[in-house]
């Protein structure tokens, strides 16, 4: 029989979670669609749930010196409002489905369900957020790239909990988010786009690019950007054809209901040109 259970405080959960196989459940935006049922029945859920949106200990975010802290179970509508959380974040969560998903919906429930097209995946790639895992008597920090192995597959392990978000303090000079879907907003993205840079002195100090929805997880490359940094920007746009080309090799989209993998490829290569361009 499975059992169902909501957690008083974060330590009743991570107990828990050791002392018996449980599916972590936060928002419940995605999973609740992926088990859902007939009309008027229970969703199908196969295995023991613990249910850890109501832990008000993991609802808080705490500006640093040097990073940003956000608690797992934060929602995104809290995060789209909040004064320390940064601009491009909120430029995301903003074309994330609509209001009242957004307010049961986080960040750790996107890193939980890896999905390549989950749009706040890619920005969370790009501003090299690391992911804690907690569990009996031990904490884990991951970079997020760490954490998610594929489509539904992460390095969780079945007695953790994700409990935070860490978000460097970043600084760039520009900072773009493109969503290709049916809709502007409240709709799965068919591609996702996030560039970023930093100038100084016409010389490119960083540069990132992050796509999803092209690959089985978020593309980033982080040694292909190290080539394109302390050069000029007029260096950088005269190389976007050599750009493009080695981005060419990274992006291997699939054919969806939602998209075909010619239309991925080719839009995808247009966001990262556009942006150079546009520098």
């Amino acid at each position: 029989m499975v059992k169902h259970m909501i957690p008083k405080n974060l330590e009743e959960a991570i107990l828990s979670l050791n002392q018996d196989d449980y599916q972590v459940i936060a928002g419940g935006t995605d999973l609740m669609i992926q088990k859902r049922n007939d009309a008027d029945l229970a969703p199908l859920f196969k295995t023991n749930m613990i249910y850890a949106f109501n832990l008000d200990e993991l609802k808080y975010v705490i500006k640093e010196k040097d990073r940003i802290r956000i608690g797992s179970m934060t929602s995104l509508e809290t995060l789209l409002y909040h004064p320390d959380v940064p601009q491009l974040l909120k430029d995301v969560i903003i074309e994330v489905a609509s209001p009242g998903i957004r307010n049961v919906a986080t960040l750790a429930g996107n890193i939980a369900n890896a999905s390549p097209a989950g749009d706040t995946l890619v920005v969370l790639y790009l501003m090299d957020a690391m992911v804690v895992l907690s569990s009996l008597g031990k904490e884990r920090h991951l970079p997020i790239e760490k954490v998610i192995l594929g489509p539904r597959k992460t390095s969780i392990n079945k007695n953790e909990l994700i409990t935070e978000i860490i978000i460097p303090n970043n600084n760039f000079t520009k900072a773009s988010w493109v969503k290709v879907g049916g809709r502007r907003a409240d709709a799965i993205s068919k591609v996702s786009f996030v560039g970023a840079i930093t100038i100084d002195q016409d010389m490119v100090v960083d540069f990132r690019i992050a796509l999803g929805a092209v690959f089985a997880t978020v593309v980033r490359n982080k040694e292909l950007e190290n080539l394109y940094k302390n050069i000029s920007v007029e260096i950088l746009k005269n190389n976007i054809i050599h750009i493009l080309n080695q981005y060419q090799d990274l992006i291997k989209p699939i054919d969806d209901q939602r998209s075909n993998k010619t239309y991925r490829n080719r839009v995808a290569l247009n966001l990262i040109e556009d942006f150079i361009r546009k520098i």
